[in-house]
């Protein structure tokens, strides 16, 4: 298990997982080594319920082993362990990692799970290191059957419980910190809203298609941004284009300003014929707080009918408030990618000038944009 590689991040980077960009930042490093040098790395822990057929619902709480190396014995969530690092990793591949801990410590298959959704992302901190914790709620099936793995947990204390049962463990019996307050808040929350148990009471989803909003970087903005913008407004009357990072710039990876990328939105919708009053853009900054960032966004951009995003973290975190999510759109994406343009760029291949339109690459010459991109990878680098 020590051999495990993790996915590991500077402290001063840790921030920048509340955005979701967490393949930019993570890099790999053996468990042991991690834990060794005390090394940030990304953990998961899953809380999982049941609804019986009483419509009462039930907790699946795991003791610890007793030859565990930390907390033996303790009571905590249902499942955990470390993301394992995998190159552009995103939270579909940590999603994927959770229901491998799932069947891991107690045999639950993918199959069995009815619902699986990000919830919040927390910073613990323990023997001077930080595990930054990707929380899943999950719902499993009421006759599902468990196997606990007796390598992992006390088997005859894993299991489900009730909310009064659980309670009293949370009380008297000794649990981990973290997973015994993630738990006290759940009891407090309507579970039904969370997990979409019943949508057709939540009134932020509509059938409407007047408005539509569109979040990206546009970093720069390509060919890609302009298939997807365009595929929008043939469903819906205006778009808001909210431009996130906004307060960033003359970075490896946002090295152009806001103002900078709403003349590259603006001269790519006119040149199509896409009149001003048919879409308008919002600077939308980070606040690296993945809890708050939905109605951060809302409080900028006002009211809206669907969310349009390809971004796993985006479209999880709106479904989370009960907003409608889109379609994904997106065309050859490994291709058409700002990411691939930036290094194109930096390479000097001129290919890079047929993924983004003409306008939009005069204004990057006009912006001096080539060599500022070459400078700031080479800064990178370099460093």
């Amino acid at each position: 298990m020590d051999e495990e590689v993790i996915a590991c991040i500077s402290d001063e980077n840790i921030k920048f997982l509340h955005s979701g960009q967490i393949e930019k930042y993570v890099f790999p490093m053996h468990r042991k080594e991690a834990h060794k040098n005390g090394i940030s790395h990304l953990i998961i822990r899953l809380f999982i319920f049941t609804v019986t057929p009483n419509n009462q619902i039930s907790y699946l709480v795991q003791k610890r082993g007793k030859n565990k190396k930390s907390f033996p014995e303790y009571y905590t969530d249902s499942a955990s362990g470390h993301v394992l690092y995998k190159k552009n990793l995103k939270l579909f591949d940590i999603r994927e990692e959770a229901k491998r801990e799932l069947a891991e410590e107690f045999g639950i298959l993918p199959k069995h799970l009815e619902k699986l959704i990000f919830y919040d992302l927390i910073s613990e901190e323990a023997k001077g290191i930080i595990e930054i914790a990707y929380i899943f709620l999950g719902l499993v099936n009421h006759d599902v059957e468990l196997n606990p793995n007796p390598n992992e947990l006390e088997v005859g204390d894993s299991r489900f419980y009730t909310k009064s049962e659980l309670s009293a463990i949370l009380k008297i019996e000794k649990s981990v910190d973290y997973s015994k307050d993630i738990w006290k808040k759940l009891f407090l929350v309507d579970l039904d809203e969370i997990l979409r148990l019943n949508t057709s009471e939540n009134k932020k989803i509509t059938s409407k298609k007047n408005i539509a909003l569109f979040l990206g970087r546009f970093q720069p903005l390509h060919h890609g941004h302009i298939y997807l913008l365009n595929k929008i407004l043939k469903l819906y009357k205006i778009i808001k284009i909210g431009v996130g990072s906004s307060q960033f710039s003359k970075t490896k990876i946002n090295p152009f300003t806001y103002e900078e990328r709403v003349n590259f939105i603006t001269s790519a919708l006119n040149k199509r014929g896409i009149t001003s009053q048919r879409f308008s853009i919002y600077p939308i900054p980070d606040i690296f707080n993945a809890s708050k960032w939905v109605n951060h966004v809302v409080s900028i951009v006002g009211s809206f009918d669907t969310i349009f995003s390809n971004s796993d973290w985006v479209r999880q975190l709106f479904q989370n408030e009960g907003y409608t999510i889109g379609e994904k759109i997106g065309i050859f994406k490994k291709k058409y990618n700002a990411s691939n343009v930036r290094k194109l760029i930096n390479k000097d291949n001129r290919y890079w000038t047929t993924l983004v339109p003409k306008e939009v690459v005069n204004l990057i010459k006009d912006y001096d944009g080539i060599e500022r991109i070459r400078i700031l990878f080479n800064k990178v680098e370099s460093a």
